[in-house]
């Protein structure tokens, strides 16, 4: 009788341990942001690193951060600018959310000129390898950029690539020259953004250009 008890117990034990994980995987959050560092974009610096904020505000402890820029080739680790997974203790995610804020605030201040070219691909390819290894339930990536990929001739991009279970979402695109010339070219460009990802498994894609509100990005129901 008394082992019978003891399975039974040990069988709770495993169970409720099993359950603790799950949970844990299933409610923490993993966010990547994607700057746009070419060209003439480099003039909205300012307004990612309000953003950078106002997102770490929202994170909790055992969440994970990471921001990296967008340029010629941005596919590598090199080009992430800051990268973060906060402790349980609230003193010391605090003090890694100044740190981060810090990182972020010195690589605004310091950029100067823009890349020749854009490499959004490939900077959602780092992203997507970054959130999977977080092993969060939730995770996103932030592309702040005005979406016009431009590629040298020896950076291969036109392959799928795996978006699974992420949800994207575009920040601040701003209008180019010719999109003022010709609407259709933003609505086009914006359109075949969102078949690109959602081919690639993305879990949700949306765009948010009024920074004014930024809780639109993490709610739902916009």
């Amino acid at each position: 009788m008394m082992r019978t008890i003891l399975n039974v117990v040990t069988i709770l034990a495993v169970a409720l341990a099993s359950g603790a994980c799950t949970d844990k995987k299933s409610h923490s959050r993993a966010v990547y942001m994607l700057v746009d560092t070419s060209g003439t974009y480099t003039q909205e610096l300012g307004r990612a690193k309000a953003l950078t904020g106002y997102i770490l505000g929202t994170l909790n402890p055992g969440d994970s951060f990471a921001v990296a820029r967008v340029k010629s080739r941005s596919f590598s680790e090199k080009d992430i600018l800051a990268k973060v997974t906060f402790e349980k203790d609230p003193i010391q995610a605090n003090a890694q959310k100044r740190a981060f804020r810090d990182k972020i605030t010195e690589f605004a201040t310091g950029a100067k000129k823009g890349s020749a070219y854009t490499d959004i691909t490939g900077g959602l390819i780092q992203a997507a390898e970054f959130l999977n290894e977080t092993g969060a339930g939730h995770k996103t990536i932030l592309i702040f950029s005005d979406m016009q990929e431009e590629l040298d001739y020896q950076t291969a991009r036109d392959f799928p690539i795996n978006l699974k279970g992420i949800r994207i979402v575009a920040l601040n695109v701003t209008k180019l020259t010719t999109d003022n010339i010709d609407p259709r070219r933003y609505l086009n460009r914006m359109e075949w953004w969102e078949k690109r990802v959602r081919a690639a498994g993305a879990e949700d894609w949306r765009m948010v250009n009024d920074l004014e509100h930024p809780e639109r990005i993490f709610d739902a129901r916009h």
